[in-house]
């Protein structure tokens, strides 16, 4: 695909192999054509590698963040589970929003906790909330670690950010299903994999061994969950969709 930008004339040119069109530069269309694009290359300058929350690096896209928010706020969950721990910065993001709220406690799972990064979650000021777990997420005593830390909590949000493969993720989701609460969500992050099989840093089978196509795969299988991006609580815009890094992600339970 061929993208042009004339901001004198204020139109966008998008050539796909025998058809092309003009569309207004300052159309919803796009800003979504250009915003994909956007993403792209900003994954490949690691530009969700320059944040931070609370003091840990957190990698995320800022709006997946947000959006992340949006929707704990709403649930109150009394447990979020992560899989991928990393520097900790989403852990800490999800405490301090359940400090926020004056509700709920963070599970986090990683097949290798880094002993500075530990330190530094174990030493920080919402440490409390946290429950950090060394070991696969996808071994059946991890599973059933978590499951028994989880306890009877009514309301459960799950999120998978650690190993982004077709496999793992469809592994994840089997396994973790089960603890999510109806009308909450397990999310299968990092789908935009299947957009960026052509930038530098991509793996080559990234177009079908990602978290998308896994999660599409199992809302197929299993009818009590359905892909639905969570409702914007507040939009006075055109736009209808998320500028994210988690495309089809977000799998709520009927």
């Amino acid at each position: 695909m061929k993208i042009q930008i004339d901001t004198e004339k204020h139109i966008l040119r998008v050539e796909d192999g025998a058809t092309s069109k003009e569309i207004s530069l300052y159309s919803r269309e796009a800003f979504e054509i250009i915003s994909l694009q956007w993403v792209k290359i900003g994954w490949n300058q690691k530009y969700p590698y320059s944040f931070s929350w609370f003091g840990r690096p957190v990698i995320q896209l800022p709006e997946d963040m947000v959006r992340t928010q949006e929707v704990i706020y709403r649930l109150k969950p009394d447990v979020i589970v992560e899989t991928g721990i990393a520097h900790g910065g989403s852990l800490v993001l999800y405490a301090s929003l359940c400090k926020a709220m004056g509700k709920g406690r963070v599970i986090g799972i990683d097949i290798e906790i880094r002993p500075h990064n530990r330190k530094a979650v174990e030493e920080h000021e919402l440490a409390s909330y946290i429950t950090m777990v060394e070991g696969s997420s996808t071994d059946r005593a991890i599973v059933d670690q978590v499951k028994n830390l989880v306890g009877d909590a009514k309301n459960v949000l799950v999120i998978l950010d650690s190993n982004h493969t077709y496999q793992h993720v469809t592994d994840e989701l089997e396994a973790y299903c089960s603890i999510v609460s109806k009308g909450s969500y397990i999310v299968a992050t990092d789908g935009i994999m299947k957009d960026l099989y052509d930038v530098p840093r991509a793996g080559k089978n990234w177009q079908t061994d990602n978290p998308t196509c896994a999660a599409i795969d199992f809302a197929a299988k299993h009818p009590e969950f359905i892909i639905e991006q969570p409702a914007w609580p507040f939009n006075e815009s055109e736009l209808k969709e998320n500028v994210t890094h988690w495309p089809s992600a977000w799998l709520k339970r009927l």
